[in-house]
């Protein structure tokens, strides 16, 4: 994992990158947000008047495009939520914003048996952190994760990894895979 100091070129970087920094500007305690992961020339030949819109870098070639998908039901368990996931083959990778709280390992201990209170418990945790995740994905088995933490909201402290988030890459992964 490392911060965002080197420039990326890869389209999954740049697409990951500009997705994560839309979802930022909305700021914090949002619901998960899903995007489908097009061609930018595929999506520019059916809407043209979308090219005015767009820089350079989103013109590159094998440049990636975000789209939301819009109405997401709400969910505790985003891994059933995906599972009801498929893309058509227009589609060629997907991301997805998700916010979590982050706790040290020895917070875990000792936490209520029933669910709404332990969360409740956690949340309340003073050592608590609260990141988001973006995690994109493409069909040819790609990953790019972002963490934004909240605690260091800047576009330029966020972490870039391959595999920050393993569960979601999988679970993401499998809906490209339907």
């Amino acid at each position: 994992m490392s911060q965002n100091s080197q420039p990326v070129a890869d389209p999954l970087s740049i697409a990951a990158l500009d997705t994560e920094r839309h979802v930022a500007a909305a700021g914090w305690d949002q619901n998960p947000r899903l995007f489908a992961l097009v061609p930018t020339a595929d999506l520019l030949e059916r809407e043209p008047h979308l090219k005015a819109q767009m820089r350079g870098s989103d013109l590159a070639e094998g440049a990636l495009s975000a789209i939301e998908q819009e109405g997401l039901p709400p969910t505790s368990n985003l891994e059933s939520l995906l599972g009801g996931i498929a893309w058509p083959d227009s589609v060629v990778g997907a991301a997805l914003a998700v916010e979590r709280i982050v706790v040290p390992p020895e917070a875990e201990r000792g936490l209520p048996a029933h669910t709404e209170s332990a969360v409740d418990a956690l949340a309340a945790h003073p050592d608590r952190q609260d990141v988001r995740l973006l995690v994109a994905v493409t069909r040819d088995g790609q990953s790019r994760c972002l963490l934004r933490q909240r605690a260091n909201d800047r576009d330029d402290k966020v972490a870039l990894g391959d595999e920050i988030a393993p569960g979601l890459v999988h679970a993401l992964r499998a809906t490209l895979e339907a």
